[in-house]
Parts: structure tokens; sequence; C-alpha cells
């Protein structure tokens, strides 16, 4: 156990770092407070099952995810009394190589993946595991428990309706 948890940390640390990536350059969290912050909520975790490590990681990214929309949402809220407003961005924007998202764009994206996940589920989660999560093909496969084929399919599907949804056009 003892040399398995640093192999753990490293990879919550190198998923809290894709995530700070994509924020603004000023954010005021770290990648470490990231990561700390979703282990303790990962500890208080009873009713959670774990089934294998991509299933870990994918519970964790949705953890980090969490807290960084909270913080957006505060922050918005300092900053414009709240509410959320809708986004232009291209899709390199919403899944590519892209410049860091303010608090504005990380709610309207987390919006739209809400509203995704109303819609279809599966697409929704790959998105996380793919996107947020940083899985790839293979193991996002495995942790939904689908095949890589399907995988790529749904991907495509899910980024071009988040495409759609963020540009302000009806899916």
């Amino acid at each position: 156990m003892d040399e398995v948890l640093p192999l753990v940390y490293e990879e919550l640390r190198a998923i809290a770092t894709r995530y700070m990536r994509r924020e603004r350059p000023n954010h005021t969290l770290q990648a470490t407070a990231l990561v700390h912050d979703a282990f303790l909520n990962l500890v208080d975790q009873t009713r959670v099952e774990w089934q294998d490590r991509a299933h870990f990681f994918a519970i964790a990214s949705q953890a980090m995810r969490r807290i960084l929309v909270d913080h957006a949402r505060a922050r918005a809220a300092a900053r414009r009394g709240g509410g959320v407003r809708a986004v232009s961005l291209d899709e390199t924007v919403v899944l590519g190589s892209e410049p860091p998202l303010g608090p504005e764009d990380l709610l309207s994206l987390d919006a739209a993946l809400s509203d995704l996940a109303v819609l279809d589920p599966r697409q929704a989660r790959i998105i996380e595991l793919r996107y947020f999560a940083g899985l790839t093909i293979e193991e996002t496969a495995e942790a939904a428990g689908i095949s890589p084929a399907t995988v790529k399919r749904e991907w495509a599907l899910a980024r071009a309706w988040l495409h759609r949804r963020l540009m302000g056009n009806p899916p």
C-alpha cells in the first residue's frame, strides 16, 4: 500500500494539471490544492464500490470538475451577481487544444454537459472520462464497459452536440 499511494497521487496530480491547463492563468487554485480537495471528497465516499483503477480515476475526475465548477460559480457570483452567460466556443475550444477557460466558460461547459447527461448519460460520461480525466479511448471503453469503437463514435457525437449547444444552436 505504501508504494501505491505515491503512484495514485501522481496520477491524480496529472489529472489536476490537465484541468488547470484549461483554466485561466491567474486561477487562485493550484493543481496540488485541487488534488487535495478531491482526495478529501473521495475519502468521504462511503457508497461507492470501487470497481477498478479507471473507475476510481473517473470518480476523482468528477470530483475535480465539481470543485472547479463550484469555484467558478463563486467567482462569477462575486464579480457579476451570479448567472451563466452563453459563450461562443469553436470545436477546438470545446474539446481539443484550447485556450484557458474563464469562470463563465467553465460554467457554460458544465451546464451543457449536464444537459447532455440528461439526454445521453453515456455520452456525457465519455466526455468526462476522455476530456476531464484524460483517459485514452481504450481506458474509457474499459471504464464505461463498452467497445473502443463505440467510444470513438459516441465521443464524436458528444463533441458535435456540445459544439452546437455552446455555439447557441439547439442540438
